[in-house]
């Protein structure tokens, strides 16, 4: 459905597959692996902060998207088989319903991606008021907020998908809040730098602000593997949407199962950043596996 037969005519570029088997195994790691994160967090009471309830919320965002990608996977490939139709009514309110699932996981993790920005900038430069700025009531609230406007927006879209004033919004959006998030970051790291200067004469100080800049490091990291899974999928669709005939727009959208395939790798390598730059999440893992044997 997102690529018409008229646009397969006029180009030359063959349609990359990914294979079935690839495509499911990557969509249950990664849906595992955020199910296993969600559990440590909600195990471990020292883990039960605001930090970490983004990262929950994050988490979630992941699952949706692969599950979302397997979800349609199956969904094509009864239709390849006969057992359903794409134009059903049935068939129509399952794809909205699969396509408000896609956005609320983008929704999701952008705005979980921008909460936690927020937080460790609270962090880093109101060190000594954080526990008074974002407590646990707050970051209930926020998460509450951010989850209520997303799964609004998300069937708001996927009703009205084919109206240009609900599209427009949200191709703007996702470049918007990247760029605000990266605004952030920039400066973010400029004013770390100049307070390390001023606190190089501390050395608990010194310690105290190494820490949090390594959890800005990371939540850098989360960005960019979070840029380079989604993006082309969102081109995808804006290309899909506005030039549809187009041989080059064509093009890029034969290896559309690639770019599908990529938002369920964000789902297995958000995970694994987790647990490699968390000591805490680490020593959860540790105990849940060695109880469980």
């Amino acid at each position: 459905a997102n690529i018409s037969d008229s646009s397969l005519n006029i180009t030359d570029c063959t349609q990359v597959v990914v294979p079935e088997e690839v495509f499911f195994t990557v969509a249950a790691a990664g849906i595992l692996e955020n199910l296993l994160i969600l559990i440590a967090i909600v195990r471990n009471k020292n883990l039960h902060l605001p930090m970490y309830f983004f990262i929950c919320s994050l988490a979630i965002s992941d699952m949706l998207g692969s599950l979302y990608k397997t979800l349609e996977n199956i969904f094509i490939i009864l239709c390849k088989m006969g057992y359903l139709t794409r134009h059903g009514d049935f068939e129509k309110k399952l794809d909205d319903a699969m396509d408000s699932m896609f956005i609320l996981s983008l929704l999701g993790s952008i705005f979980s991606l921008l909460a936690i920005a927020a937080d460790r900038y609270i962090t880093i430069f109101y060190a000594l008021r954080y526990h008074n700025i974002m407590t646990l009531r707050r970051a209930l609230v926020i998460l509450a907020i951010i989850w209520t406007f997303c799964a609004g927006s998300s069937i708001a879209i996927a009703l009205f998908s084919y109206e240009a004033a609900t599209v427009i919004p949200f191709t703007i959006l996702f470049p918007l809040m990247m760029f605000f998030i990266l605004c952030l970051y920039v400066h973010m790291f400029l004013l770390a730098r100049s307070h390390a200067k001023k606190i190089a004469s501390l050395p608990t100080s010194t310690v105290h602000h190494r820490t949090n800049m390594k959890g800005a490091i990371t939540l850098t990291i989360f960005l960019g593997v979070f840029l380079c899974c989604w993006a082309p999928f969102v081109l995808h669709i804006l290309l899909a949407r506005f030039c549809p005939h187009n041989p080059y727009c064509a093009c890029y959208m034969s290896i559309f199962h690639v770019n599908g395939t990529l938002i369920m790798c964000n789902a297995i390598i958000d995970p694994m950043i987790f647990a490699f730059r968390s000591p805490e999440l680490r020593s959860t893992f540790k105990k849940m596996f060695y109880c469980s044997r």
